[in-house]
């Protein structure tokens, strides 16, 4: 594996920043790094076209992918649709050549025994990096949100490629401004509180 630098331009400042390295690998290589990590705690692999990012979550970006997730769930119980999390669940296709493990992602609607998840979440920080929307385009994922700079970006998966939309397709009547409304609570129990009398006010 030979280290490729990863020209990440200095951007926004955010205090807890995501550590990042970008290598040159093969599938081998990349199969072997997973084998390597197992079920333990560590840094999250993705996977393209013989690049493989390894990332550490900081602090914060934990914080805010633990309130869209909390928040996506809170609106599925008030609606009644049914819904499994499934964390970091790694997806992956040698033939295609990509791998990613989600930030967060979940199978919505009654069957829940798909091999992929319908509905995948990001952390984006900084620009740059591996292009991991285009590892969940080879992998089917129906829709993807990348959440960057206190806005969520979804993505839906039409004929073979993203389509960027305000509408979720797999929560059907979700106000997505008003979800992200409740980012910045100072908890995350304030946040669930707060968002369940909005939705149960409409």
């Amino acid at each position: 594996m030979s280290i490729v630098p990863d020209q990440v331009p200095a951007g926004e400042y955010v205090p807890t920043a995501d550590q990042r390295i970008v290598m040159r690998a093969s599938w081998k290589q990349y199969e072997a790094l997973l084998d390597l990590r197992g079920d333990v705690a560590g840094p999250r692999m993705a996977y393209l076209d013989g690049v493989v990012e390894l990332m550490s979550p900081s602090k914060d970006h934990e914080r805010v992918k633990a309130y869209i997730g909390r928040l996506i769930e809170t609106f599925a119980l008030e609606r009644g649709i049914e819904l499994s999390p499934y964390g970091g669940w790694l997806q992956k296709s040698a033939d295609k050549k990509a791998g990613v493990e989600p930030d967060e992602c979940y199978l919505v609607g009654e069957d829940q025994n798909r091999s992929r998840p319908d509905l995948a979440i990001e952390m984006v920080w900084t620009s740059g990096g591996i292009r991991k929307l285009e590892i969940y385009r080879r992998l089917d994922v129906q829709e993807v949100w990348y959440w960057k700079k206190s806005v969520v970006q979804i993505h839906v998966l039409r004929g073979g490629h993203y389509v960027r939309t305000d509408v979720s397709e797999v929560f059907p009547g979700l106000d997505l401004a008003l979800l992200c409304s409740f980012f910045r609570a100072p908890t995350l129990t304030q946040a669930i509180k707060g968002y369940r009398a909005a939705l149960a006010s409409k």
